[in-house]
Formats: structure tokens, sequence, C-alpha cells
């Protein structure tokens, strides 16, 4: 079992290329730990038990996980975003054998976390852009491709739009599924144009998210899936229901009735996701 780092204090700070990365011990878990930067929390590892998983979207994005093949079949997986690699550690602990590349913008919060808390063998990670990093990627080459990418609290606008789209679709084999996390609130307008851009290119799409934040009532984050094959909306919706974290599912048809009329987003005319209210990703 690994050991946690011999801190008083249970906090480490770091200067990072982009801003002073934090990891914050959890009370509630020995061995476990939350990463902020620049004030804004990005993941929630515990080293003891990857398949813990600790915020509520990223629970979510881990029920797509357990459905994107039968259980334990190695994926081959994409992730874009870093972070401390919590659901790249989930993939590896339930799904031994995968192969798995992270991208992380951030060179200096990859040696940390790689340094502080270690994973799995198998995790591949390189520092790059995203979208930058997609397009050297095969077509035909991941199952499973997850964006969770965030420049301080907002996903950027060049990685919201169809031509990134399109490129995402090139690189998944047939079948395989992308997942996204998108941070939205009130009218949905920025949500809503995630749907309609990622539906103008796959057939078919799900959404997860919260009641009231669908009702508008709240700041959050919703999970759009989307694949070029039928996705598994009934297993997601028992899978959600029975989880602590409630939540809705919506088929490819609720999800595109929720996007409306909304234009598809491209590059030019695209914009980060909003900035979210003070405190919500803080600590």
């Amino acid at each position: 079992m690994p050991e946690r780092p011999p801190l008083a204090s249970a906090v480490i700070r770091a200067d990072v290329d982009h801003g002073q990365a934090e990891l914050v011990g959890d009370p509630e878990r020995p061995l476990a730990w939350t990463l902020f930067v620049n004030g804004t929390a990005q993941s929630h590892v515990d080293l003891a038990d990857p398949e813990h998983l600790e915020f509520e979207y990223v629970r979510r994005m881990g029920h797509v996980v357990d459905l994107v093949a039968p259980p334990t079949a190695a994926v081959r997986a994409l992730h874009l975003g870093g972070g401390a690699w919590t659901l790249p550690r989930y993939v590896a602990a339930t799904r031994p054998g995968s192969a798995q590349l992270v991208v992380e913008l951030d060179a200096a919060l990859v040696e940390l976390v790689a340094t502080r808390l270690p994973a799995d063998d198998s995790i591949a990670v390189t520092s790059g852009d995203a979208r930058a990093m997609l397009a050297r990627q095969p077509a035909d080459s991941a199952g499973l491709l997850v964006l969770d990418v965030f420049a301080g609290a907002r996903t950027p606008a060049h990685l919201t739009s169809a031509e990134f789209v399109a490129d995402v679709r090139r690189v998944l084999a047939p079948g395989g599924i992308y997942v996204a996390n998108v941070a939205d609130g009130g009218t949905l307008d920025f949500a809503r144009s995630q749907i309609a851009t990622v539906g103008a290119t796959f057939p078919e799409l799900v959404v997860i998210a919260a009641p009231d934040l669908l009702a508008g009532r709240r700041f959050g984050n919703l999970v759009l899936v989307a694949s070029d094959a039928a996705l598994p909306v009934p297993d997601l919706s028992r899978r959600t229901a029975a989880d602590p974290f409630r939540a809705r599912v919506l088929g490819d048809a609720a999800a595109r009735d929720l996007a409306g009329d909304i234009a598809v987003r491209h590059d030019g005319a695209t914009t980060p996701s909003p900035i979210p209210p003070p405190g919500f990703f803080g600590q």
C-alpha cells in the first residue's frame, strides 16, 4: 500500500506551469487527496482505493466507463485533461490491461502528481495541448475518449467546436464512446450549444445531470456522452438511480430536445465555458 507523504499539515503546495497547485489531504480517507490548481478543485484521488470516485460528475463518468465494454474487459482510452488522473486510475483498477494515454497541458503538474500520487504503470501521461495532441492520434485508435479540460475553472474555447468534435470522432473506433464534462448553469446556453455541436457529428447522445441543474436552479456539471452506436440508457439510468448523487439520464431524443434550436459552434465563433459562481470549484 502506498504511504502518505510525511507532512505535518497534510497540504502540499507547489508552483506549476500555470499557477500554484495544492494537494490537500482528505480527513475522512487516510490516503486520499484533493488537487487544487489556482484555488479550483481539479481531482480527488484515493491511493488506497482507486475505485472510489468522490466528485459527483466523475462518478457519473465512472458509470459510463463501467458500460463501455463487458465487465473487466480492457479498453483503449484517451483522456484529454489530466488533473490527478482520477478516471484513468479507475479504468486501470476496473479494467486491468487497458491501454491509456492522458494528455495534460501543465508539465510541472504532471511531475507533481507522478511524484506525490504515483499511479499504475499502464497509464501513460504526456504534456501538451489537448486539441493538438488529439490531432496526432491515429484514426480508430480509442474505444473511450474523455474530455475533462479546464483552464482555471473554464473549458477552453478551442475544445468546444464542431471541428474539434469531428476529430474526436475520427480518433474513436466504431462503437467507441465520447464522454465530456460540461459545466454550466442557469439557462444552460453553453451546455445546450455543446449538445447541439456534439449531436451534429454523433448520431447517439446521452446527458446525465442533477435535476436541479437541468431545471436551471444551480451551476454544475453535466456529463455528455456520444457514440455512433446505441448507448446503454436503461443501464445508465439504473446505475444513477442507485448512486448517492441523484441524477437524470436523458436519452438521445430528450437530449436533443434540451438543445433545442441553439446553433452549432464552429472554430472562430466559440467561447469558453461560463465562469462559475465564486467559490463553486474552490476550497
